[in-house]
């Protein structure tokens, strides 16, 4: 005569045993309602076999607070899950959607403004207008641009504080892009 199947209490007292076959029994009786549980709070099949490990996974760590006079172990164990699943939904509210880069970045049309300007300039009229911006703010957009520094390595390597770095480039952008500004528009005109 085959010996009767364990009952759910006597599977988790294995469990808190630390009995990894009790686990693999409960898994068994149980995997297909976790799923379904999982599944119709999700609605996506990667996430609802994600909830069912992570729940069985809970349910082997956490076996020691079962208690058997609160509530059945069937409807402890649908809880891991359900609990679990609502933490899931409530991750991906919390993570960033992803867009396709092509989605995301619109493609400049043949008469965008910018790109017009970007071919009009040339690195000597950059240069140019670099030059006329006073020393302090020239010497921290050199760094930063073509030295490849931060604003903090900046500041390091000329021994000044970081507001200070950041403002004298503040300021000089400002005055390059009105001097290059200017400057395009004087090619317009020619």
């Amino acid at each position: 005569m085959a010996s009767e199947s364990p009952t759910d209490d006597q599977l988790i007292a294995a469990i808190q045993a630390r009995d990894m076959q009790a686990l693999e029994q409960l898994f068994d009786r149980y995997r297909v309602l976790a799923y379904s549980v999982a599944y119709r709070l999700l609605n996506d099949a990667g996430d609802a076999e994600d909830v069912v490990q992570e729940s069985f996974l809970n349910v082997w760590r956490a076996a020691g607070t079962y208690r058997a006079g609160r509530s059945g172990s069937r409807a402890w164990l649908m809880s891991i899950v359900h609990h679990r699943a609502i933490d899931k939904l409530r991750g991906r509210g919390s993570r960033p959607m992803t867009t396709p880069l092509d989605d995301a970045l619109p493609v400049a049309d043949s008469s965008d403004v910018w790109s017009e300007v970007s071919q009009r300039l040339t690195g000597s009229a950059v240069r140019s207008a670099l030059d006329t911006l006073p020393t302090e703010q020239r010497e921290s957009i050199e760094l930063a641009y073509f030295g490849g520094l931060s604003q903090s390595e900046i500041a390091g390597r000329l021994n000044l504080p970081l507001g200070t770095v950041k403002g004298r480039m503040r300021l000089g952008l400002h005055k390059l892009r009105s001097l290059l500004e200017a400057g395009t528009k004087e090619l317009e005109l020619e």
